[in-house]
C-alpha cells in the first residue's frame, strides 16, 4: 500500500466517525520554544491545554514534522528521519479512552478491503502504564488481547506530559512484531527494532505541577474536561505495510535513495557505511524539499541554519560516496515525483525550490573551497606548536563563519592526525543556541516569562483584540509585570508589561511593527513601546509610565498614534504591493520569505540569484507605482483555507492559520495574500512606493527596500536635491551628468595610473641605491630601510631581486602607521639555501607575531617607536643565526 493511499485511508476513516480533517500546519511555527512543528500535536496545543476554546469537538490531520535533535542517527537506526508525517485524531473535552482504543484497533486490523490496514491481530502488542489498568481492561475486552501481549512500562515511556505545569497523563502504544529475523523474541521491552511501534494514544486526563523531567512532578488532580492525542506514524505504517526493512526504503524515500546510489556508481546493500550515506541522502533530500516548499530559506541561524545543515549533509554524503559533482537539483526533482501525490505544493513551487538548492550548494561547494584552506593552516599550526588537538574555538569558528560542518571538520582533522576539542566545540554552539532562544521568547514574550502570563490567559481568557477596528478602545487593566515580576502598581519613570481586557493596538506579527500609542487614566499617562502576543490570544504591552501610577484594575483609554497607524498601513500595503510587482516582473519564483514593515519603510526578501539589473529595479518601482496610480481597490475576505488556496492566495509560511484565513486582495488576483495586517482602503492612499536599496542577505537571497508614504516622497526629495547640487558643482545640466561624471572617473583612473607609473620608478631607483649599499654580515648581504607608503612590500621584493643572485641576500622594511608599525622580510634563493627563512626571521623580529612562506613574510604590532632599533637589531640577529 502506497504512503499517499495509507494518508488518505487515516483521514477517511475519522471523517466518517466525526472529525473535522484539519489541513497540515506549515513547518515553520511561531512557537518561540520550537524552530518547527516537531509532533502533530503542535498545531493543537492551545486547545489541548485550554489557552483558546476549540472549534470542534474532534479532529483528525496528517501534520508534516521536522525533528533534528537525533540527526546524527539518521540512516543509522530503522526508526529516526529528520522528516516524517504523524497522522492524529483528537478529542477535544468529547469521547476518551474507549472510543480511542477501538479506533486505533478497528482501523489497524480491519482489512484492506474494508477500508483498514489488514495488520496481523496476533502480532500487535500494546504497552501501558503500569498504573492504568482501565486502559489494560479495555485492550482485553476491544482487541481480545492476552495479558502477555500488554505490557506495563513506567512513567518515561508511558506517561505523557510537555515537560512544564499542564495537562498531562497515560499513554498506551501500539507495536507490530516484525519477525525473528529483526530480533530477539519477548515484546517491545526486549526490542524495538523488531518490535516497532506505530501508533500512540495519549490520554489527557491529569493536571501536573513543577517538577523536573519525565517523572517526580506531583499530579494536581483529574482535568475538568479531558482529551485525547494520538499520533500514528505515517513512515512506520508504511514500512510495515510495504514489507521493507526501514523508513528510508518506503515509496516515498527509496526513489531517492536509488538515484543517489545510480549518480553515485554503488550498490544499496553492498556496503554498510556506503548504505549509511545513501540513507542520510535519501532522508534529506525529502526533508529539505519539503521545508523549501514551506517558505524556508537556508541561512546562518534558526529555520534557515537548520535547512542549510540538512542540505550540506546530503551534498557531503554524495561526496563522501564519490560523487562530487553537483547533485540536489537531480535527487530534488525525484523527491517531488514521491511527495506530490500528497503534497501537490512542492510540484507547484518546484522552479522556485530548485533555485534556491541550486544556489545553496553552490555556495557550499565555495565554502568548502575556502574553509579546506582555513582547515588546513590552523591543523598546521597545531602541529608546528607541537599540539594533537584543533581547539574547539576553531572548529566553531569553522562552522560559524564559514558554515563548515564539525562533522567534516572531524574527518578531515583525523586524517591529518589531529582530533578536535568536540567538548569546546559544543560548549560554543550551546551558549549560541541559548543566546538565540532567550533572545526569541524575549521578544515574543515582551521580555515577560510565559509561566507569568499563562495564569492571566487561565483567568481573564482571551484579549478582546480591536486592531482591525478601531483606534481607540475603553480598557481594564488586568495584570502589570514589573521588573521582578507581577506588580499591584507601576509609577513614573517605570516600565511594565501590561495586559487589558481588550485593545485596539496591533501586536508585532506578519511582518508589521506595533503599534505606538498612549494608555490614559484619571490619573496616569503612559506611553506604548511594544506589543507582542506571546500566548495565543493573549496581548501585552510594554509601557513607560509618563506620569502618575498604574493600577491593576484601573480604567484607561487605550488610544494608537493615528499617524503611526496610518504609515503602518501604507507600508504593509506598500509591501504587498511591492511583492505583486516583484513577481509581475521577475516571475512566480520571486515569493516573499520574508518581510518586515513600519511607518515609511518596508523591505522584502525573496529568493534570487544575482543581482537585479538597474532597469529591473526600474521596472518593479514603476509596476508598484502604476498600481498606486490606478488606485487599485483593496478588500479582505474571509474564507477556509482550502478555499483560498484554490483562490490562489499566497500565503506567508512563518504564521499559523485557524480554520477561517483574512484574504487581503489589492486589484484583486494581481495581489491576493493570506494578512492578518492592517492595510488601507486604496491603493493610491500608499502615496508612493520609492526603491532605496537591493542588496544580498544570502546564498541565492535578494533584499529590496522601499520608503513610502510621506517618508518615501522625502527619499525622493533628497535625491532631487543631491542631483542638483551635483549639477551646480559641476556646471552641468542634470541630463548630462552620468557623460559628465564618467569623464570625470576616467581622468582621475589615468592620474591614478601615471600616479602608480611614477611610484614605481622612485621605488626600482630607491631599490637600486639599497642594494648597491648592502651590508656584508658574515657573507650575507642585509638591506634594511623604512617607507613610509603601503610598498613595503614591493620595495622589499625589488630590492631583493637587485642582490647578487650568487650572495645571499636578506632585506627588511619597515613602514610606520600610526602607533604601530609593520615589516616586510624578503630572502632570496641563495639565502634559503644557508638556512635563512623570511618567516621565521619576521617572527623573530615581532616577537611571535607574523608569518609567511620562507622567502617572503610580513608582520605588525610593534610600536613605531622601537622600529629603528628593530631594524638595527637584524644584523645582529643574522650574525647569531
Amino acid at each position: 500500500m502506497r504512503t499517499a493511499e495509507i494518508r488518505r485511508r487515516f483521514l477517511d476513516f475519522f471523517a466518517e466517525r466525526g472529525h473535522t480533517v484539519v489541513p497540515s500546519a506549515p513547518l515553520p511555527t511561531p512557537d518561540p520554544t520550537l524552530l518547527f512543528v516537531n509532533a502533530g500535536m503542535v498545531p493543537f496545543k492551545p486547545y489541548l491545554t485550554g489557552e483558546v476554546p476549540a472549534p470542534w469537538p474532534r479532529a483528525t490531520s496528517v501534520q508534516k514534522c521536522v525533528r533534528t535533535l537525533d540527526i546524527e542517527e539518521v540512516g543509522r537506526t530503522t526508526r529516526h528521519g529528520s522528516f516524517f508525517q504523524m497522522n492524529g485524531n483528537f478529542s477535544l473535552g468529547d469521547y476518551f479512552k474507549e472510543e480511542a482504543i477501538a479506533f486505533a484497533w478497528e482501523l489497524s486490523t480491519a482489512s484492506v478491503e474494508a477500508g483498514g490496514y489488514g495488520l496481523d491481530p496476533d502480532r500487535i502488542w500494546v504497552t501501558v502504564h503500569h498504573s492504568d489498568d482501565e486502559s489494560r481492561g479495555l485492550w482485553r475486552r476491544i482487541a481480545g488481547l492476552p495479558d502477555e501481549r500488554i505490557v506495563a512500562r513506567g512513567d518515561e515511556d508511558n506517561f505523557w506530559s510537555m515537560g512544564v505545569p499542564g495537562p498531562c497523563g497515560p499513554c498506551s502504544e501500539l507495536y507490530y512484531d516484525r519477525g525473528p529475523a529483526l530480533g530477539r523474541e519477548g515484546g517491545p521491552a526486549v526490542d524495538e527494532d523488531r518490535y516497532m511501534e506505530f501508533w500512540n494514544l495519549v490520554f489527557m486526563q491529569y493536571e501536573r505541577g513543577e517538577g523536573p523531567g519525565k517523572s517526580g512532578y506531583p499530579i494536581l488532580g483529574e482535568l475538568p474536561r479531558r482529551n485525547i492525542d494520538t499520533g500514528m506514524g505515517l513512515e512506520r505504517m508504511a514500512t510495515l505495510l510495504q514489507g521493507v526493512d526501514n523508513l528510508y526504503e518506503i515509496d516515498e524515500t527509496r526513489p531517492v535513495l536509488d538515484r543517489a546510489a545510480a549518480l553515485a556508481e554503488v550498490r544499496y546493500g553492498a556496503d554498510a557505511e556506503a548504505d549509511v550515506r545513501l540513507r542520510v541522502v535519501a532522508d534529506h533530500v525529502r526533508t529539505a524539499l519539503m521545508l523549501l516548499a514551506d517558505g524556508t530559506s537556508p541561512g546562518n541561524e534558526g529555520r534557515g541554519y537548520v535547512l542549510r545543515r540538512i542540505l550540506r549533509r546530503a551534498v557531503r554524503s554524495m561526496r563522501q560516496l564519490g560523487h562530487p559533482e553537483p547533485v540536489l537539483l537531480d535527487l530534488l526533482a525525484t523527491a517531488r515525483d514521491c511527495m506530490a501525490p500528497s503534497y501537490p505544493e512542492v510540484a507547484e513551487a518546484y522552479d522556485r525550490i530548485a533555485d534556491r538548492a541550486a544556489s545553496e550548494e553552490e555556495a557550499f561547494r565555495a565554502t568548502l573551497r575556502q574553509g579546506t584552506t582555513v582547515l588546513d593552516t590552523a591543523v598546521a599550526k597545531v602541529k608546528a606548536e607541537g599540539g594533537r588537538a584543533l581547539p574547539g574555538a576553531q572548529a566553531f569558528l569553522l562552522h560559524d563563519t564559514y558554515g563548515f560542518p564539525i562533522d567534516l571538520t572531524l574527518e578531515m582533522a583525523a586524517e591529518q592526525g589531529v582530533r578536535v576539542d568536540r567538548e569546546g566545540f559544543t560548549a560554543l554552539m550551546r551558549e549560541q543556541r541559548e543566546r538565540a532562544r532567550a533572545d526569541a521568547r524575549a521578544r515574543k514574550s515582551g521580555g515577560t516569562d510565559l509561566t507569568v502570563l499563562r495564569p492571566v490567559l487561565d483567568e481573564h481568557g482571551p484579549t478582546d483584540w480591536r486592531a482591525w477596528d478601531t483606534l481607540t478602545t475603553d480598557s481594564r487593566v488586568l495584570a502589570i509585570m514589573g521588573a521582578t515580576g507581577p506588580a499591584p502598581a507601576v509609577r513614573e519613570g517605570d516600565i511594565a508589561t501590561v495586559v487589558l481586557d481588550r485593545t485596539p493596538f496591533y501586536a508585532e506579527s506578519g511582518g508589521q511593527d506595533s503599534d505606538a500609542g498612549r494608555l490614559s487614566g484619571a490619573s496616569v499617562e503612559a506611553e506604548v513601546l511594544d506589543v507582542q502576543r506571546p500566548l495565543p490570544g493573549l496581548v501585552v504591552h510594554q509601557v513607560r509610565i509618563l506620569s502618575g501610577e498604574l493600577a491593576t484594575g484601573e480604567r484607561v483609554h487605550a488610544a494608537v498614534d493615528p499617524e503611526w497607524r496610518l504609515g503602518a498601513r501604507q507600508a504593509h500595503s506598500g509591501t504587498h504591493v511591492l511583492h505583486a510587482a516583484l513577481r509581475q516582473v521577475l516571475g512566480p519564483n520571486a515569493l516573499q520569505s520574508g518581510s518586515y514593515n513600519r511607518p515609511g519603510h518596508l523591505r522584502l526578501d525573496f529568493p534570487w540569484r544575482g543581482a537585479l539589473s538597474p532597469a529591473a529595479r526600474s521596472e518593479i518601482e514603476e509596476a508598484a507605482n502604476q498600481a498606486l496610480r490606478r488606485d487599485l481597490p483593496v478588500d479582505v475576505r474571509w474564507m477556509t483555507l482550502p478555499e483560498a488556496k484554490e483562490l490562489g492566495a499566497l500565503a506567508l509560511f512563518d504564521e499559523t492559520y485557524g480554520e477561517k484565513v483574512r484574504v487581503v486582495e489589492i486589484g484583486g488576483a494581481w495581489s491576493r495574500e493570506l494578512c492578518g495586517g492592517t492595510h488601507v482602503a486604496h491603493a493610491s492612499q500608499i502615496g508612493t512606493v520609492a526603491l532605496t536599496a537591493e542588496s544580498s542577505v544570502g546564498a541565492g537571497m535578494r533584499r529590496l527596500e522601499a520608503a513610502v508614504g510621506v517618508e518615501g516622497f522625502g527619499y525622493l526629495a533628497r535625491e532631487r536635491d543631491l542631483v542638483a547640487r551635483i549639477a551646480e558643482q559641476l556646471q552641468a545640466p542634470r541630463a548630462e551628468l552620468p557623460d559628465r561624471i564618467a569623464g570625470l572617473l576616467d581622468r582621475l583612473k589615468s592620474a591614478d595610473r601615471e600616479n602608480q607609473r611614477l611610484r614605481e620608478q622612485t621605488t626600482r631607483a630607491r631599490a637600486n641605491d639599497l642594494a648597491a649599499g648592502a651590508t656584508d654580515v658574515d657573507g650575507t648581504l642585509v638591506v634594511t630601510a623604512t617607507t613610509d607608503g603601503g610598498d613595503a612590500r614591493t620595495l622589499a621584493v625589488a630590492v631583493r631581486d637587485r642582490l647578487p643572485a650568487d650572495r645571499p641576500g636578506v632585506v627588511v622594511v619597515g613602514t610606520p602607521a600610526g602607533d604601530r608599525a609593520t615589516l616586510v622580510t624578503a630572502v632570496n634563493g641563495a639565502a634559503r639555501s644557508t638556512g635563512r627563512d623570511a618567516s621565521a626571521l619576521v617572527k623573530r623580529l615581532l616577537d611571535g607575531r607574523g608569518g609567511g612562506s620562507p622567502d617572503l613574510a610580513q608582520g605588525g604590532g610593534i610600536p613605531s617607536e622601537r622600529l629603528p632599533a628593530t631594524l638595527a637589531s637584524v644584523p645582529g640577529l643574522l650574525a647569531d643565526a
